[in-house]
Parts: structure tokens; C-alpha cells; sequence
């Protein structure tokens, strides 16, 4: 066996420091070939040490440029949050035609996380053709069907993986949220057995979640609270989150900016982006179909642009995007540089097909003050929705696990304290800045469709098009849990949906109303 062989042969059996040291031995035996370096440069990734891996990656692809090796590079780009490199590495391995599998679902996996998802549906596909017995090869093709409004392709290769492996938790809750389901047809009972089976607290979790959603979907609210609850309770328990630590992030922030000297100097000219934030849950999906559905804008998603540019531009040490001291750190830096650094990272992400793009990670809410002085010619949206409303969507949706910005929504009066304490930043924001936000209401948006529509361009600084009222035609992707909700046209199903989960609520709406803040 050769020691190419034996390095991915060690590589294969998760055999870490055999793998590191045949590669060594062959770099070292052949020091002018590509081959030792990238299989240093996998081994070293694996081991979790991304930031060396690169540079052996790039020596591989420097000697020769193959798919396999581009590929495996922009996959540890775009964990570096090096976009725009990890963009053009994937194109270079996409446009040598790779034949085998895991290059293709690599090349896949990196465009959808660029929110390339009409692009990546190709090499998922060819991925799967090619090894039509890894799963996970499919559920990627399946998700991406499913965010380019491909629902029954989507549907057929859930129920495919389903059919080898019925316990498949991650397929069972996709499938729970690709559609609403009805009295007639609905996975109830699958996933009660799923549920039994299910091992891992993370498994439970998703089938627990899924079954929330059908069973409020088929009318029995009460025993999806009960499923609710109880995932939400276990997931509170695995995380150990305390409120406290969202709250001296508020804290920071409102000190910081209160202080009058954050982030000084003339911001950055550049008027090309437009911010929609908020609370999730709360239409943010909706106005970003709305706006795009206008031929001068194209949405980039929900990108972390500005959280990293803050984050980079500070120098904390720490490893969470946002914490007190990012944002203590944040206040000296100056306006331009936070403005260039944003759009720098952002310009991977927008394709140039329109003048402008939307930005719309519900999470900006917290970054208004950098958003107002870096880019002074920005329109920022805040969708807000009535009170109960929020909290309960926000308490019923599964939001990623490991996200930086969400652990409240595991406890419903957690939920209801975030969610005061958000409305107390907006009010502090409009202080700061008055009429520098055009706060929208989702029911008022419901309730006057076109007036509201209007309001929005005309604070976007873009000319009335009727294509603004058809945004449910929108072929776009959409990578959220609205992604059904936004294909259908506008209506008012959503609006006061908390009612009926008014006796189980009743603790967060009467901690709200001693809040002073309004539930109806």
C-alpha cells in the first residue's frame, strides 16, 4: 500500500494521526506533488484545527488545481467566513466536472451556504446519481428542492430516506415544515412512533417539534403544547441558558450608544443595501419577498455581514459573535471601516442582478446603531408584530440549535423577556434616530396590503411596481421556516394565532401587561 493509500485509507477509519503521519511521509517523499498536502491538510481539518488546514489545502491546489481538493478548500473557507474565496474555489472545482460524490455534495453543500440554492441543486444531484445509498447526499438534494419551492421533489426524497431509515429525525421534521397538513393527510402517527424509538435527546427533539407543528396544523392545539413543552424544557435544560446573558448584551448596547461617542466619524456612501430586522417569526420572510419581488432589488438572505464586521473590526477574543465586550470594543471603531468591512463581506452573497439587495437577518436589530452611522444611506425595516404573537411563534419554532441569537425561545417567559427587551432597544433606537427606521406592522401590512407596500418603497427610496403585490410568485429561494407561508398570497391566518394557546400564554401575556406593554 502505497502512503497515499494508507493516508486515506486512516483518513476513512477516522484514524487522525495515522493519516497525519503518511501524509507527512509523503510530502516528505515527494515534496513537489500535490497529494501529501492535501491529505495533511484533511487530516489536520478533521482534527478541528481549520485555520492550519487552509494553507496545506492551498499548497495542494497551488501544485494542482483538482475538484476534489478545490472542493474541500471552500468547504473550510466558508467555516473561516472567507465567502468570497470560498465562492470562487467552489466555482473553479464545479467548472473541472467532478464525477465523484463527495466533491459534488462538498461543492453543494458550500453554494448553499452562500445561499447558492437553485445553483446547488445540481451538483446534489449528481451526488446522489452517483451514490444513490448515502442519505445524507439526498436529504441535501431534498432541502434545496424544498427551498426553491420544489415541494413534491423534496417530498419524494424525505419519504425515499424515510423508507431506509425510518428514524431519520432531521427528515421527519422537514417533512413537518415543507407543507401544511391537514385533517386528511399528516404524519401524526409516524411520528408518535418515531418518538418511541427515538435515542438521542437531539432526535426527540426534532420529532417533537415536528409533531407540535402537524398537530396544530390538524386542529389540537393542546396536545402540541404538550410536545412543545416538553422539547423545549429538555433543550433549556442542555443548554443552560440564563437570560442574564442576553440582557448585558442589551445592557451594553444601550450604554454604549447612550453614551453619544459610538462608532464616530462619516460613515460609509454606499446606499446599495437595504436592512430588514426584528424579532424572527415576525414577517421579516415576508417583506423580504415583498421588496425583492421589485425589479431594483434581489435578496442575499440572512447574512452575517455586519455581526462579523463588527466582531473582526473589534478584535475580542472571545468566540461568540456578540457578547458585552464586542460590543464595548465596537464603540471606538470608526464608521467607514464598519461600512466597508460590511459590504466587502456582503458582496458575496449578491449576485449584481439588481442595484440593490436586501439583507435580512432578524438579529440586526441589535447592530441599528452600527447600521445608522456606518451606512447612513441604508433604509433599515423593523418588522413589528403584536406581542403574544411574536412570543408564541417565536416559542414554537426550532430555530438552529447552536445559533448564537436564539437560546431564549427554549422557555416561554424567557421569550416574553427577550421580546420586552427588544421592544425597549426599538424605542431607544427611534430616540436615537428618529424616523431612521421605518417600524412596519405586520397586521397593519395584512390589513392594508398595498397602502403598507407603498409606505415600505417609499422609505426604501424605490418607484411604486405593482409586481410588489404578487410577491407570492416570487420563484426565489427561501431558506426559512416561512417558506410555505411566502408562496401562498397574503392573508390573515397568522394574525392572532396566540389565542388559541391563551390559557397555556397566560403567564407570559400577564407579565407583558405588568410590562405596560399591550398583548391585543
Amino acid at each position: 500500500m502505497t502512503l497515499e493509500e494508507q493516508a486515506r485509507a486512516a483518513l476513512k477509519r477516522g484514524d487522525l494521526p495515522a493519516a497525519s503521519a503518511a501524509a507527512e511521509a509523503l510530502i516528505a517523499a515527494q515534496p513537489g506533488e500535490p497529494a501529501g498536502y492535501f491529505l495533511l491538510g484533511v487530516a489536520t481539518a478533521e482534527s478541528g484545527q481549520v485555520a492550519r488546514a487552509v494553507p496545506l489545502l492551498e499548497t495542494a491546489v497551488e501544485r494542482q488545481p483538482t475538484a476534489e481538493a478545490l472542493a474541500q478548500l471552500a468547504k473550510l473557507l466558508i467555516l473561516l467566513r472567507r465567502d468570497g474565496d470560498a465562492a470562487r474555489a467552489a466555482q473553479h472545482a464545479l467548472d473541472l466536472a467532478p464525477d465523484d460524490s463527495l466533491t459534488l455534495d462538498t461543492i453543494g453543500c458550500v453554494l448553499a451556504r452562500l445561499g447558492r440554492h437553485e445553483q446547488s441543486i445540481a451538483p446534489f444531484a449528481a451526488a446522489v446519481s452517483a451514490s444513490p445509498e448515502r442519505l445524507d447526499y439526498r436529504y441535501n438534494l431534498a432541502a434545496a428542492h424544498g427551498f426553491t419551492g420544489q415541494v413534491e421533489q423534496a417530498r419524494a426524497h424525505y419519504e425515499a430516506i424515510l423508507a431506509r431509515d425510518p428514524g431519520d429525525a432531521r427528515v421527519h421534521y422537514a417533512l413537518s415544515i415543507l407543507s401544511r397538513q391537514t385533517a386528511d393527510s399528516h404524519h401524526v402517527p409516524r411520528l408518535q412512533a418515531a418518538l418511541t424509538r427515538a435515542e438521542r435527546p437531539e432526535d426527540a427533539l426534532r420529532i417533537r417539534y415536528a409533531l407540535a407543528k402537524e398537530l396544530e396544523d390538524i386542529g389540537q392545539p393542546a396536545e402540541a403544547f404538550a410536545h412543545l413543552s416538553a422539547a423545549n424544557a429538555e433543550q433549556k435544560r442542555r443548554l443552560a441558558y440564563d437570560f442574564a446573558q442576553d440582557a448585558l448584551i442589551f445592557d451594553e448596547i444601550e450604554a454604549v450608544f447612550g453614551g453619544g461617542a459610538a462608532v464616530h466619524g462619516p460613515g460609509h456612501a454606499d446606499e446599495t443595501a437595504i436592512f430588514i430586522v426584528g424579532m424572527p417569526r415576525t414577517g421579516t420572510t415576508l417583506v423580504d419577498r415583498i421588496l425583492s419581488s421589485h425589479p431594483d432589488v434581489q435578496s442575499a438572505g440572512e447574512l452575517q455581514a455586519m455581526p462579523l464586521a463588527v466582531k473582526r473590526l473589534a478584535r475580542t477574543p472571545s468566540r461568540k459573535i456578540i457578547d458585552p465586550e464586542t460590543v464595548r470594543a465596537s464603540s471606538a471603531l470608526p464608521a467607514a471601516a464598519i461600512g466597508e468591512a460590511y459590504l466587502s463581506q456582503a458582496a458575496h452573497h449578491s449576485s449584481g442582478a439588481a442595484p440593490r439587495f436586501i439583507d435580512k437577518l432578524p438579529a440586526n436589530f441589535l447592530y441599528i446603531g452600527h447600521i445608522a452611522r456606518s451606512l447612513p444611506g441604508a433604509p433599515i425595516v423593523c418588522l413589528r408584530r403584536n406581542p403574544m404573537d411574536t412570543v408564541w411563534s417565536n416559542y414554537k419554532n426550532l430555530f438552529a440549535s447552536q445559533s448564537a441569537y436564539y437560546a431564549y425561545s427554549y422557555d416561554l417567559m424567557d421569550t416574553a423577556r427577550y421580546y420586552a427587551r427588544f421592544d425597549r432597544l426599538m424605542r431607544f433606537w427611534e430616540q436615537l434616530f428618529p424616523g431612521r427606521v421605518l417600524q412596519l406592522s405586520y397586521e397593519n401590512l395584512v390589513a392594508d396590503q398595498e397602502g403598507q407596500t407603498r409606505r415600505l418603497l417609499n422609505h426604501c427610496g424605490l418607484e411604486w411596481d405593482a409586481a410588489c403585490l404578487s410577491f407570492h410568485e416570487n420563484r426565489a429561494a427561501v431558506a426559512t421556516p416561512s417558506a410555505a407561508q411566502v408562496r401562498r398570497p397574503l392573508n390573515a391566518d397568522a394574525v392572532g394565532r396566540w389565542r388559541r394557546y391563551e390559557e397555556q400564554l397566560q403567564p407570559a401575556a400577564e407579565w407583558l401587561a405588568a410590562q405596560r406593554i399591550a398583548v391585543d
